[in-house]
């Protein structure tokens, strides 16, 4: 190791590092083998200034700083601790560091700029060359901070969806922005008291400016919003009705497929994905598929039922919309297809919320960015023990916060 005592090196590292009394830089270390720089700050106690209390001690603290050169830089000081009147002590804060952390205000903003850009967590742990423990840390702090400084303003439009966290059936419910695209807050599990406490998130004002809730027909989503926001309209999203009524053609396609294989007919065989194209892509479709389509077949007909819905979400009259449905209500109701009938029955059950369609433009797909990011950050979450890593994880991707450090006279 060599020590660098020359003054023209400790006031370089003073004028870059900003160091102000009653700090001062007094030695510069250098490993050359081991890449390393540590700069050395005391604390001038005869410039320290009102400190509410007598120094009662030291503690020796290191921080990780931007890279010089080649070399890792680190900050090393002796803190002083503090005895207040009233008995208790505290930690003089640094200018260069928030308190408890052990990287730099300059460093946590590379960090931050780092992981907003890498593809995974675990690059930008290998190309920062730290622990994906620090990465969490400096994360959770972003988030904290961001979440503080986040305005209370109105939200006209929510959305509340539930994503699959991972295998087993573990779900989080998500509260998202609609206008702005960001995820207001998202918790465990996906029951009236998970949405409750989304609910909670929010001021009583902000509550109080919601117009509309987009939703699926979720029980537990519906009864949480008219507890918290009785007069907003709750509007169900058109993609989660789109998605029944897949789920109706694909049941009665493979009760379909069953019982032609049974006659030696597999004209249903390997059709399972081309009964999820919409009737716009039928010029493009193959000739066997149109064939198929045209056919009197029972997957076929619940498909057509599936795609003349697709209408209903262009009526801005709610009158006009209400007629439309019923008309195409009585229409599956009397095809004796039941698959495709239970579905219907559903939407005639939730048909306001359908219809506030009309009023509100909104679902929960769009912010189409949003969830391609949430999709993102589970897959490459796979194997987080806890909900908080995955949360914390969301809201610094996908929060809209201002995650910045603090503002110092080092940066």
């Amino acid at each position: 190791m060599q020590w660098c005592r020359m003054e023209d090196t400790i006031e370089f590292f003073a004028g870059v590092l900003d160091i102000r009394s009653p700090w001062a830089v007094s030695n510069v270390l250098r490993d050359g083998e081991g890449c390393r720089i540590t700069v050395e700050i005391v604390f001038e106690r005869s410039s320290g200034g009102d400190l509410g209390g007598h120094i009662h001690g030291y503690v020796d603290r290191e921080w990780r700083h931007l890279d010089t050169c080649q070399y890792q830089t680190f900050l090393r000081a002796r803190v002083p601790r503090i005895r207040r009147p009233d008995g208790t002590t505290t930690e003089v804060e640094v200018p260069w560091a928030e308190r408890f952390s052990r990287v730099t205000k300059m460093m946590e903003a590379r960090v931050i700029e780092t992981l907003q850009m890498a593809s995974n967590h675990s690059a930008a742990a290998k190309h920062l060359g730290m622990s994906r423990g620090q990465l969490d840390r400096i994360m959770e702090r972003a988030v904290s901070r961001g979440l503080a400084r986040r305005e209370k303003s109105d939200i006209p439009h929510i959305g509340l969806d539930e994503k699959a966290m991972r295998r087993g059936h573990r779900y989080v419910s998500v509260m998202t922005d609609i206008d702005k695209g960001v995820v207001v807050d998202l918790v465990e599990g996906r029951t009236m008291e998970a949405a409750d406490e989304l609910w909670g998130c929010l001021t009583p004002g902000q509550r109080c400016s919601v117009e509309a809730v987009a939703m699926d027909m979720w029980p537990a989503y519906m009864a949480s919003a008219w507890t918290w926001a009785p007069n907003a309209d709750v509007v169900h999203d058109r993609f989660h009705v789109a998605s029944h009524l897949g789920k109706a053609v694909d049941t009665v396609r493979k009760r379909e497929h069953k019982k032609l294989m049974g006659t030696g007919d597999d004209s249903l065989k390997g059709t399972k994905y081309r009964w999820l194209r919409r009737w716009d892509d039928l010029r493009s479709a193959p000739v066997d598929f149109r064939t198929i389509y045209r056919s009197a077949l029972e997957t076929a007909k619940t498909w057509s039922y599936k795609e003349a819905f697709d209408c209903f979400w262009d009526y801005v009259s709610e009158s006009w919309a209400r007629k439309f449905f019923e008309g195409w209500y009585r229409s599956v109701i009397r095809t004796g297809i039941e698959p495709m009938k239970r579905v219907a029955r559903m939407l005639k059950k939730h048909l306001p919320g359908l219809l506030a369609y009309t009023r509100h433009r909104i679902t929960n797909a769009t912010a189409e960015g949003l969830n391609s990011k949430i999709q993102t950050i589970r897959n490459n979450a796979r194997g987080l023990p806890k909900f908080e890593t995955f949360r914390i994880r969301v809201l610094f991707h996908c929060g809209g916060l201002d995650l910045r450090p603090a503002a110092s006279h080092t940066n």
